[in-house]
């Protein structure tokens, strides 16, 4: 069979159409699900911020001490069943946390630091020789001093609340929501706020 000049120009054409509207679609997607900022929330000023996420459900729960504020769709970490164990297990972990940091320059919009690995992982690590006595001291002296627990153990660390969009599980062990979910979050919550992870 003979294909003419017109016809392979035809096809080309089709192809550069067809590339054309993916990377216009693909674009599209991108702006509404991880750079989306436009549609302002605000939260209330609180007394007493505490949150509350539920990986099951990828929800994560805003409260005033025991009011409901709000509530938001949230991303997981890439295997998010069961508790974060090691470095680079994919896991969000769970349990009594507090947050220990704000970054307003975050990779992903914004970020809240959450205070893992607590004194429980911690005492976990120690029983199965994943992290040394010094380590777990350095971790539970934090956690009593309301700091930054060591975050480069054989336990891992560097989880937080960040944006980038929480349509599906994507992140390394962190909980994802939209931009502007978070920039309300961000606003509202300050250092110390209690965050309980359930499973």
């Amino acid at each position: 069979m003979k294909i003419h000049k017109r016809q392979i120009v035809m096809i080309l054409i089709c192809l550069a159409v067809s590339l054309a509207v993916f990377a216009a679609v693909s674009a599209i997607y991108f702006m509404n699900e991880h750079l989306e900022t436009d549609e302002e929330i605000k939260l209330p000023r609180m007394t007493a911020p505490r949150i509350l996420i539920s990986k099951g459900e990828r929800r994560l729960e805003v409260f005033d001490g025991e009011q409901f504020v709000a509530a938001f769709a949230i991303g997981l970490g890439f295997a998010p069943d069961g508790d974060k164990a090691i470095e680079g297990d994919g896991r969000t972990p769970e349990g009594n946390f507090y947050i220990f940091t704000k970054n307003p320059e975050s990779r992903f919009f914004l970020s809240l630091g959450v205070s893992y690995p607590s004194r429980e992982d911690a005492e976990r690590g120690l029983a199965e020789g994943l992290i040394s006595d010094e380590e777990h001291r350095s971790i539970v002296s934090a956690i009593d001093e309301k700091r930054m627990p060591a975050q480069k153990t054989k336990l891992g660390g560097e989880i937080y609340i960040h944006g980038g969009g929480g349509q599906n599980d994507w992140t390394e062990g962190c909980v994802a929501l939209k931009n502007s979910e978070m920039q309300a979050l961000f606003d509202a919550i300050p250092v110390g706020t209690p965050v309980t992870i359930r499973p």
